[in-house]
């Protein structure tokens, strides 16, 4: 089984991790979050110098916590694709330079496979196929996943991505960046049914609604509006109250369309990956609810739902021991679709 050195710059956190098959050796992720806070998000070009005082101590951490040297690394991987291009940059420049200098393959991984290859880290046995719901700042997916590489995406968001609308309701509330974790902590003390909210439904051009497919950014359109309606009346806003109502919304939405997906295509299990797949409404919710239908649902540690490396060097380790690797001329990329995956690939 490989053993990979994996690194992951896609966005806001510097991390490096080495993974043998789906075993953690080490995991080291250096948060921007601090950095970014004093912009309400991320700023790609501060993101990328970032990463760039940190990858080589990162990559020194990762090798002494595994207690591994360059004789032991079957492999060195990096995020390529989605995500900022400067940041992603970085990260596969060190890896192709590590992979040229100590004559190891190298292979560009999705960030989007990463998130799905989460779960392999705490569920080992896993295996295709299942349902992957994919939940981030970028992202609102669900993937039929069907053997490594090969996926179907079955519905997406059309607008906002789950985490994206957490994000901005979340500065409507004045509760800061980041906005996920925050309005997680404050619905705690509201009350999830104290405003009822829309939730976003895709039209059919037949008549009826897209069984898969959502959307968030009515959601939070309501959400302001309501904020909006609070301050002509002079009355204080229950935040909390408003919080809870919010991510209860969300929650409904995303557990109902997975769960549709998982008994339409047969599916006994769902995987959820990516960082609102952390948040305490979500989990609760979709648990409970693919109880009652029989189904089996899996979450990743929370330190594995936000980006790190080893959900990529996990990802990496599965493609090597297929005999996948990359051409050191791969680029990085801003888009590239799940389904086109092995274009990143040779052998």
């Amino acid at each position: 089984m490989a053993t990979v050195l994996a690194i992951e710059t896609s966005c806001d956190e510097t991390a490096v991790a080495i993974v043998n098959n789906r075993e953690v050796c080490s995991s080291i992720i250096a948060s921007q979050i601090p950095v970014h806070q004093q912009y309400g998000g991320v700023v790609p070009e501060v993101a990328s110098r970032q990463h760039l005082e940190i990858i080589n101590e990162a990559i020194a951490q990762a090798l002494e916590q595994a207690q591994l040297d360059w004789s032991n690394i079957d492999g060195i991987a990096a995020t390529c694709a989605p995500g900022l291009v400067g940041a992603l940059l970085v990260g596969l420049t060190a890896a192709k330079t590590l992979a040229m200098v100590h004559n190891k393959p190298f292979l560009g991984v999705h960030h989007l496979e990463g998130h799905i290859y989460a779960t392999y880290l705490s569920e080992p046995t896993l295996e295709p196929p299942f349902l992957s719901l994919l939940v981030s700042g970028g992202h609102t997916s669900l993937i039929y996943v069907k053997d490594c590489g090969v996926y179907e995406t079955l519905g997406e968001t059309r607008d906002d991505a789950a985490g994206e609308a957490f994000d901005k309701v979340a500065r409507l509330l004045h509760l800061g960046y980041p906005g996920g974790p925050a309005i997680d902590r404050l619905a705690k003390q509201g009350n999830p049914q104290a405003f009822t909210l829309p939730e976003g439904k895709i039209s059919l051009p037949g008549g009826g609604y897209h069984r898969y497919d959502a959307s968030f950014s009515g959601l939070k359109t309501a959400v302001l509006r309501l904020v909006q309606q609070f301050e002509k009346d002079g009355q204080s806003l229950p935040t909390a109250d408003v919080a809870a109502s919010f991510q209860e919304t969300v929650a409904r939405s995303l557990t109902k369309r997975a769960i549709a997906c998982a008994q339409d295509y047969g599916l006994s299990t769902i995987a959820v990956g990516g960082g609102v797949a952390a948040n305490s409404g979500l989990r609760q919710q979709l648990q409970r609810t693919a109880e009652t239908h029989n189904l089996r649902v899996l979450f990743p540690p929370l330190k594995f739902c936000t980006d790190n490396a080893a959900m990529i060097g996990a990802a990496a380790a599965d493609h090597l021991n297929r005999g996948h690797t990359s051409p050191l001329v791969l680029s990085v990329q801003s888009r590239l679709a799940l389904t086109q995956v092995m274009q990143l690939y040779q052998g």
